[in-house]
């Protein structure tokens, strides 16, 4: 493709996401899937230029509107602007050629120049949300959460992710998976609080790398597997992952079991649960017994009651922790969203409950920083379960993992710019026995 066609196919594939509902990593499989001309470079090179719109996407719009842009609020207009912010000048030879975006007119031409010449992408006039490239009506919320710390906090979220991978140990250790990354040229470093992980340097395709194809790792990130860790899960054990989705915590669950004792995936979703099958097959997990329940009243919760000694539920939710990896989200993501999702934790949280044995654990996750979702529920949950008691994270953690615990307690609270994580969420909660 020419320089003037990938810029065109970023406009049309930033436009399709902008009106899709759907995630935008589904958006563009879609939109590459039905242009099957376009090259993998191509394709890397149009992607990389939505993605990076959506990271600054409140930046460009600020800055649209404070020049007065005559038709901000379009792909194509977030599109040139981040052209001018990566310092591209818009030359009569970047719109030449088939299936080419038109060249700039005169106002947008005048907007353009102005961006070249900013200093910085940032303006003293901006207001935080703006800084911190989130939803507007998340500012009184992450005030809260964060003080005086919050630009820092949601800037540490602008970036991209690294590539965490998770170690299978029952097919390697931590060092011979590295040993294996590096035969392909892959450099990789221990990650600072899981003893499971691995990050790389640079993102490549897994599907190519003979160790993801031997099941020697897979893709988790760091706070994921510290919360699947924190779960305690142990050889012999009867665990229930609650909600499964497509098995990254399930492997985690099977290998800490050494695939001895009793691990039950349970989704709502048919196609999520299927979806694991795959994985599960590669990493040689054999104690899974996947399980489609229909929500908090599937009759198999009440038959299955009191008898697991570990219940993990990772608790669907907005998602605001992932937004390094899923920046798209945070601009579909709406208050009422909110408020749905706090309604179904509570009731998914009370169901799974039913399944924790006497003296058994029941460990309660979301991928949010919104306290909402997290201290709330917990606070809430056990206004209405005495039987219940919160073992701090640290004592659990020490217990578990053996290193030093990167927070005091009682919750794990993680996010990108304290712990280079994800932000995660977790609350670990013992069933008094009989």
């Amino acid at each position: 493709m020419t320089p003037a066609a990938r810029l065109q196919a970023a406009i049309e594939l930033l436009s399709e996401i902008e009106i899709s509902a759907k995630p935008a990593d589904s958006s563009a499989a879609r939109y590459f899937r039905d242009r099957r001309y376009i090259g993998a470079k191509d394709r890397r090179a149009v992607a990389e230029v939505v993605w990076r719109v959506l990271r600054r996407k409140a930046r460009i719009d600020w800055w649209l509107e404070f020049l007065d842009h005559p038709e901000r609020g379009t792909a194509r207009s977030r599109v040139l602007a981040d052209m001018a912010f990566e310092g591209i000048h818009p030359e009569p030879d970047l719109f030449k050629g088939q299936h080419s975006a038109y060249a700039p007119e005169e106002p947008e031409r005048r907007v353009i120049d102005m961006l070249l010449e900013l200093k910085s992408q940032f303006h003293r006039d901006m207001p935080p949300h703006v800084r911190g490239e989130y939803p507007e009506w998340l500012t009184p919320r992450l005030s809260v959460l964060f003080g005086e710390r919050l630009i820092d906090e949601m800037g540490a979220m602008r970036d991209e992710a690294p590539l965490d991978l998770r170690v299978n140990v029952l097919k390697a250790t931590r060092e011979e998976a590295m040993r294996a990354l590096a035969k392909e040229d892959i450099k990789s470093v221990p990650t600072p609080h899981s003893p499971l992980g691995l990050r790389l340097g640079r993102r490549v395709p897994l599907v190519q790398v003979q160790a993801w194809r031997d099941g020697l790792v897979e893709v988790q990130d760091e706070g994921s597997q510290l919360v699947a860790l924190l779960t305690d899960a142990r050889p012999g054990m009867a665990v229930v992952d609650y909600c499964a989705g497509a098995g990254g915590k399930t492997l985690c669950l099977a290998a800490a079991m050494a695939n001895k004792g009793r691990l039950v995936a349970c989704d709502v979703a048919e196609w999520r649960v299927d979806r694991a099958g795959d994985r599960l097959r590669r990493a040689g997990v054999h104690n899974v017994t996947k399980r489609v329940i229909g929500g908090e009243a599937d009759k198999w919760i009440k038959r299955a009651a009191a008898s697991f000694d570990r219940v993990l539920v990772d608790a669907p939710c907005t998602g605001t922790g992932t937004w390094r990896r899923n920046p798209d989200a945070k601009w579909q993501l709406g208050e009422n969203d909110l408020l749905e999702l706090v309604v179904r934790q509570k009731d998914i949280l009370a169901s799974a409950a039913r399944l924790t044995k006497p003296g058994g654990r029941l460990v309660y996750a979301t991928c949010s920083l919104l306290t909402e979702e997290n201290e709330g529920q917990i606070e809430t949950f056990l206004a209405s379960h005495p039987d219940y008691r919160v073992v701090p994270v640290p004592e659990v953690w020490e217990q578990v993992i053996g290193t030093a615990c990167p927070v005091a307690g009682p919750y794990l609270r993680l996010s990108p710019l304290t712990h280079a994580t994800d932000g995660f969420f977790a609350a670990v909660l013992e069933k008094a026995a009989v």
